[in-house]
Formats: structure tokens, C-alpha cells, sequence
């Protein structure tokens, strides 16, 4: 199979655009085309289907995405093998908009002549971790739930992002012009978060805020994207979320919403960097270095944290 035809149509896919793709891959929308043809007529099925919007994965090409990128992964880790430290750092984050994507940014600009490969694998800690053990990404950032005795045993971790949380409403809302809310005001209050998967170590965090303060957490409702959200809590006299303060979102200016920290006490969502022991990347302890210099605790301030942290 012609990984670069494998590669081309992983970039089309998480693009939506054949010239989207091209651009990510610096080479024509006609060679994108030419490629995925190939695929296709090798798979004998139809990848995508094109649309007013771009390009729509087929129920077959849904089906070949994952194992698409598992092909790539494992290219990368044959490559690596024979040349170690030539690569670039490959670190995995849950969404490139919250706190750890806010940092690796921060940590490019510190350091922009160290090669940076920023991925999301969408996996939980436990999948993550297993990533890191198996060198497919060098690190990634995680709530780590487990005692360091439990962890496979080239595993490290440290604690590097202390991340507070804002509640995110409308104009309308009761709290809108609050310049801080606490917790137990928040129990009166549903607090809007559908999707979140169960079983992960964001749903432990928050089914156990929600005991300690009462907490109405609603998971109900289909996922339509950030956007979606957005516009429905823009729109809501009733509807409120929690998003990290580092988290970036961006509205048009006519949603009115409004970030508004939550304390007293200040819960805290405590991430940590996850990493192999042995792993000789050169750029790996300099990433350390670099996060656990940004990590800021503010004296005297009241907190809340889960009892694993």
C-alpha cells in the first residue's frame, strides 16, 4: 500500500478539504485527487464523496481512517527506530485549546528552533499512557488517577498545570454580571456538558465536584461542536459550562458571553505531563524544564482538588 497515498487521505479527512490537504501537505489539490484515486481504485471502494462543504468520508472510508492512521503511526516508529533524535517531539494533547496546547504554544515560541508535533489522539489516560510506553508519542498531558506504584514502570509523571475554572453563560443568565461566583452558588444552577464520555478521568473529576458541592451536571444532548455550544449558551437564560481559564474560545461579539472565575474555593483540575524515563529525545527534558517553570501556585489561595490528586 503507498503510505503516501495513506498519509494524503488521513490529511483529507481530518481537513474536510482536498485543498485544506494540499496546502498541510505542500502539494497540489490535483495530486491530492490523484493520490485518493489511486487509494481507491487499489481498496476498490469510495473514500469520500464530495459535497457543497468539501469532502465527506463514505461509511468505508470511516471504516479505513483508524487503521490509516495506525499504518502512519507505525511508519513513524520504524523510522525512529534508526534514526533516534532526529525526529520532532511528539506530544499529544486532548485539544489544542485548552491549558497544554495554550503551554506547548508558549514553549514554541520560547524555543522555536526545536521541532514540535503537536497531536490529538482523543484517548484517556490509560490510552495515552499506553502511547507513551509504546513510543508512539514522547509525552502527553493528563489527570493521572493511579499512584505512581500502579504505572508501568518506565512511566513518569509530574504535576504541571494547576488549571482554574470559569463558568461560561449568556446575557441572560442569573450570574452574568457576577464578578466571581463560588461553588455553592453554582448548585443552584444546571451546568450544561453533553458528551462527556464515561469512565474517563474528566468524568471522575467532575462526578466527584459534583458531590462535594451539590452540583447539577447535565450530560444529556447530541455533541455538535464548541460552536454549537456556544451559540446555545448565548441564547439561554438557564444554560451555564465550566471551562478551564486557559481554554480558548472564540464567538462572534453579538453572544455577549461571559467568563467568570469560580472560588472560594477555587476548584482545580490538576493535569500532569506523562513521559518514558529512557526516552532520549533531546528536547524532552527541555519541555520539562520549560513547564515546570510556568507552573504558578498562588499563596494562601483556598482551593479544591480530587482526592487522587
Amino acid at each position: 500500500m503507498d503510505l503516501d497515498a495513506v498519509r494524503t487521505f488521513v490529511a483529507a479527512a481530518d481537513a474536510g478539504q482536498f485543498q485544506d490537504a494540499a496546502a498541510a501537505l505542500s502539494i497540489t489539490q490535483q495530486a491530492v485527487s490523484k493520490r485518493i484515486a489511486a487509494l481507491e481504485k487499489d481498496l476498490e471502494v469510495r473514500l469520500f464523496t464530495r459535497t457543497a462543504r468539501g469532502a465527506q468520508l463514505t461509511i468505508d472510508g470511516q471504516a479505513f481512517l483508524p487503521h490509516a492512521r495506525e499504518l502512519l503511526r507505525v511508519e513513524a516508529r520504524a523510522d525512529a527506530s534508526v534514526r533516534p533524535g532526529r525526529r520532532a517531539l511528539r506530544v499529544d494533547v486532548h485539544s489544542r485549546r485548552t491549558a497544554p496546547g495554550v503551554l506547548l504554544q508558549d514553549f514554541h515560541r520560547t524555543h522555536p528552533r526545536i521541532e514540535l508535533d503537536v497531536v490529538t489522539l482523543d484517548a484517556d489516560v490509560h490510552a495515552a499512557t499506553a502511547a507513551v510506553e509504546a513510543g508512539t508519542i514522547d509525552a502527553t498531558f493528563h489527570a493521572v488517577t493511579l499512584p505512581a506504584r500502579q504505572l508501568p514502570g518506565a512511566i513518569r509523571t509530574a504535576r504541571v498545570i494547576d488549571e482554574h475554572h470559569e463558568l461560561l453563560v449568556g446575557p441572560r443568565h442569573a450570574l452574568a454580571n457576577a464578578r466571581a461566583v463560588t461553588p455553592a452558588q453554582l448548585a443552584e444552577h444546571r451546568i450544561w456538558m453533553p458528551g462527556m464520555a464515561a469512565g474517563t478521568e474528566w468524568a471522575a473529576y467532575y462526578d466527584e465536584l459534583a458531590a462535594a458541592f451539590g452540583l447539577t451536571i447535565d450530560l444529556v444532548g447530541p455533541v455538535f461542536g464548541n460552536e454549537a455550544l456556544l451559540a446555545e449558551i448565548a441564547d439561554s437564560a438557564e444554560l451555564a459550562t465550566l471551562a478551564g481559564e486557559r481554554t480558548r474560545y472564540l464567538w462572534p461579539d453579538s453572544y455577549d458571553l461571559r467568563r467568570i472565575p469560580v472560588r472560594d474555593p477555587a476548584p482545580v483540575y490538576p493535569m500532569s505531563l506523562i513521559w518514558r524515563d529512557d526516552n532520549p529525545h533531546p528536547a524532552l527534558r527541555k519541555l520539562r524544564h520549560h513547564l515546570s517553570s510556568r507552573r504558578v501556585e498562588a499563596p494562601g489561595e483556598k482551593v479544591w482538588m480530587p482526592k487522587w490528586a
